[in-house]
C-alpha cells in the first residue's frame, strides 16, 4: 500500500512542477519574496529571489574629502576663468552662504540657476600637484544599476582615478583612468568602453576621451559607463536583461565587479587648457563638481525586497530567514542548511535559497494562521510552531501521539492507521519545505 502512496504524491509533485515552470515571457523585477499558492494539497508559500529596487543612492552617501581643507573660502579666494585668464570676478568665501562652494553641493537639486557647485582651492603651490581625493561612502553593500555620472563646473581634470572599495575603505581598487595622455599620465594604451568585450569586461582600462573640451558646455561630464557594460550580455537596448542576470549568476567575480561599498574620485591634475601651466596666473587652475550621480541598489543577496534608511544607516529587510545588514547569514537556529545567496535562475523567479530550521533546538518554523494551518485542534504560536492537544504530535499536529507508544494505536484499522500518518508527515513536509526544494526535486523527477 505505501507504493500506491508515493506513486500519488509523485504524481501530485510532479503537477506542482510544473505549473510553477509556466513563467512570463516578459521581464519583471524581482519584488517579491512570497507569494500565496496552491497545490492539492492545500494553501502553501511559494519563496523565490528577491531585491530592492534601483534608486539614487546620494541620498544616503557621506562625502569626505583629503586633504579636508581643500574646499575654497578659507580664507576667501577671486578665481578667473580658465579660458579668459582676464576674467576673474568669481568669488569663494566660505563665510559667505551665496559664495560658499561646500562639498554637499555635489549632490544637491540641479536645475537652479545660478548653478550651485563644490569648488576646490586654486593651484597656489604649483608645481606641487594639485591632488584631491573625494570619497563617497554608504557604510553599506551596493550594486550599481546605472552609469556613474561626474558634471564638472570647471574644466574636466586632466589627470583622474575612480576607485572602488568593496570593504569599507579598508583597500582600493582602480574602476578606471582618465586622461589627456594615457600613456604618458599612467603608462597604459588608450581605450573606450566600446573596445570592451564580453572577455575582457573585468580589465580596468585608462581612456582618453573624457579629459578635453575644456570650454564646451557639453563636456563637462565624466562617466564610468555601467550600462554599456550590460549591454554585452542584455543587447544594446538592454532587452534581455534575463540573459544578463543569468550570467551574474554563473559568470566569476561578475557580480562583485558591479558591487561597492564606497567610491573614491582621485582628482590629479585639473585642466590647463594649454600645454604650459601659466605661473602668473594660478588662480585659473582648480577642480569644481556641479552634480555626482549614482544609481544602485541595496545589495541584499537577493534575500529582500526593500531597503530601510534609518538612524542615517541603509539595513536590508531580510527574507527566507536570514539577516544581518546584507541578509548575509541564516538567523539563529535556522542553520540546518548553510547559508548561500539567492540565485536569479531559472529565470524569471530565481531560486530563494532559504535558511531553514534546524531539525533540534528551541525553535521550529513551520506554521501560520492563513495558509500551514495546525490540524486537530493545534494552535499555532507566534507563526513558529503548533502546539498540539494531548492526543496528537507532530509538526502540524497530524500524527496521532499513540503511534509512539507499544503496540501502535490498536484496532481493526491499525494496519491503515499505521500507513496513514507518514503520508501525512510527507504531505505536511512538502507543504513547508516544497517552495525550498522545488527546483531539485522538480529536476530528478
Amino acid at each position: 500500500m505505501r507504493f500506491p502512496l508515493l506513486l500519488t504524491l509523485q504524481a501530485s509533485w510532479l503537477t506542482v512542477c510544473v505549473a510553477t515552470q509556466h513563467y512570463p515571457t516578459t521581464w519583471g523585477h524581482y519584488d517579491l519574496c512570497k507569494s500565496h499558492g496552491y497545490t492539492d494539497e492545500g494553501p502553501t508559500w511559494y519563496y523565490m529571489a528577491c531585491q530592492p529596487e534601483a534608486a539614487d543612492m546620494t541620498k544616503y552617501l557621506k562625502v569626505f574629502l583629503d586633504p579636508p581643507n581643500i574646499t575654497c573660502g578659507d580664507p576667501p579666494e577671486t578665481y578667473c576663468t580658465l579660458e579668459n585668464p582676464y576674467m576673474c570676478n568669481n568669488e569663494c568665501d566660505a563665510a559667505t552662504e551665496e559664495l560658499a562652494h561646500p562639498p554637499e553641493l555635489m549632490f544637491d537639486f540641479e536645475g537652479r540657476n545660478p548653478t550651485t557647485f563644490w569648488q576646490s582651492s586654486s593651484w597656489k603651490k604649483y608645481p606641487k600637484p594639485l591632488a584631491v581625493n573625494i570619497t563617497l561612502s554608504w557604510n553599506k553593500t551596493i550594486e550599481l544599476t546605472d552609469d556613474i555620472v561626474i558634471t564638472f563646473e570647471s574644466g574636466r581634470p586632466e589627470q583622474m582615478v575612480l576607485e572602488k572599495s568593496l570593504d569599507y575603505g579598508r583597500s582600493w581598487q582602480p574602476y578606471q583612468f582618465y586622461a589627456t595622455d594615457c600613456l604618458d599620465a599612467f603608462t597604459m594604451e588608450p581605450k573606450t568602453v566600446r573596445d570592451i568585450t564580453q572577455h575582457t569586461l573585468l580589465d580596468i582600462i585608462c581612456t582618453e576621451e573624457y579629459s578635453r573640451g575644456y570650454v564646451w558646455k557639453n563636456d563637462k561630464t565624466v562617466r564610468f559607463e555601467i550600462k554599456d557594460r550590460f549591454a554585452l550580455f542584455a543587447g544594446p537596448k538592454l532587452h534581455n536583461m534575463a540573459s544578463l542576470y543569468g550570467q551574474l549568476d554563473t559568470t566569476k567575480n561578475l557580480r562583485d565587479f558591479f558591487t561597492i561599498t564606497d567610491l573614491r574620485i582621485r582628482l590629479l591634475r585639473p585642466a590647463t587648457g594649454a600645454t604650459m601651466v601659466d605661473e602668473n596666473n594660478l588662480s585659473r587652475y582648480f577642480y569644481a563638481i556641479s552634480d555626482i550621480k549614482v544609481h544602485g541598489r541595496c545589495k541584499c543577496n537577493l534575500h529582500a525586497n526593500s531597503c530601510i534608511y534609518d538612524k542615517e544607516k541603509l539595513t536590508c529587510e531580510c527574507e527566507h530567514n536570514t539577516t544581518g545588514p546584507d541578509c548575509g547569514r541564516c538567523k539563529r537556529n535556522y542553520q540546518a542548511r548553510a547559508w548561500s545567496a539567492g540565485s536569479y535562475l531559472p529565470i524569471p523567479k530565481g531560486t530563494a535559497n532559504i535558511c531553514v530550521p534546524n531539525s533540534v533546538g528551541p525553535v521550529t518554523r513551520v506554521c501560520d494562521n492563513e495558509l500551514l494551518r495546525c490540524q486537530n485542534g493545534g494552535v499555532c504560536v507566534n507563526n513558529v510552531r503548533c502546539q498540539c492537544p494531548p492526543a496528537y504530535t507532530g509538526l502540524l499536529c497530524e500524527k496521532p501521539r499513540c503511534e509512539n507508544e507499544p503496540g501502535g494505536c490498536g484496532g481493526s484499522d491499525s494496519g491503515q492507521a499505521s500507513l496513514r500518518p507518514p503520508g501525512l508527515i510527507l504531505l505536511s513536509l512538502l507543504s513547508v519545505l516544497g517552495p525550498v526544494f522545488l527546483g531539485e526535486i522538480c529536476w530528478i523527477l
